[in-house]
């Protein structure tokens, strides 16, 4: 997914980038709204982080002409701690709103609840979005039936939602921290692995032969695990 990124402090959206590209995301970083928004009518944006205080075009005046016609999520970052900051940027149609000095891998999750929200708001809840196909497997999100090979699994309500997390990023390496704060809702700690890793031999010993092994969840050593395409 395509993340602007617009502030003036190159220190801060250096590390704003190198958080969300290791992270997979493709980064569009600027300094300056002239730039961004010349940025935004030639590439798809699933989602802008706008600092407020800019030179020339602060990000109050990016966020109005972004919501003239487009509809993605904005995080607003500000060293400001001015209430009626948060109230002008959410009434102008920000999604969220953070204060510097931040942690980037709270900032990290904020993308992430937001682009979850605004694809599934987008689905529209159409019974089809409901459904996934990956190979051999079929999960239903709303009756949380797994039928891999032809077989019907039993999952956990926790195991549902660790494979369908991973097949909804299929192709992608998700690493035990994201795959732990987004399925468990909770702050990834160091002994937090050893649940995820848990939870991913139950799958693969249920989605396995006799022998007890799955090759369909990958493990990439040292960085997490992937679905294949």
């Amino acid at each position: 997914m395509n993340i602007l990124v617009v502030d003036d402090e190159k220190e801060i959206a250096d590390v704003v980038e190198l958080y969300l590209k290791n992270d997979q995301y493709t980064v569009f970083k600027f300094y300056t709204g002239e730039e961004a928004l010349e940025c935004i009518k030639k590439t798809r944006i699933d989602l802008a982080i706008l600092d407020i205080m800019l030179p020339g075009m602060d990000g109050f005046q990016i966020l109005r002409e972004i919501r003239k016609t487009y509809t993605f999520p904005v995080i607003m970052l500000t060293a400001k701690t001015e209430y009626i900051d948060k109230i002008t940027g959410l009434t102008l149609g920000a999604d969220d709103y953070i204060l510097k000095p931040f942690n980037p891998l709270e900032l990290v999750a904020r993308v992430k609840a937001q682009l979850r929200r605004y694809t599934q708001y987008n689905d529209g809840g159409r019974e089809e979005d409901e459904t996934m196909v990956v190979g051999g497997l079929v999960l239903n999100r709303h009756s949380r039936e797994c039928i891999f090979n032809e077989r019907p699994l039993t999952l956990t309500p926790i195991e549902f939602d660790v494979l369908w997390f991973l097949c909804e990023n299929k192709g992608r390496v998700v690493s035990p921290a994201e795959l732990f704060e987004t399925v468990w809702k909770e702050t990834y700690y160091k002994n937090s692995n050893n649940t995820v890793m848990v939870h991913i031999r139950h799958l693969r010993e249920k989605m396995g032969t006799s022998s007890g092994k799955s090759e369909f969840i990958k493990t990439v050593w040292g960085v997490g695990y992937k679905v294949e395409e």
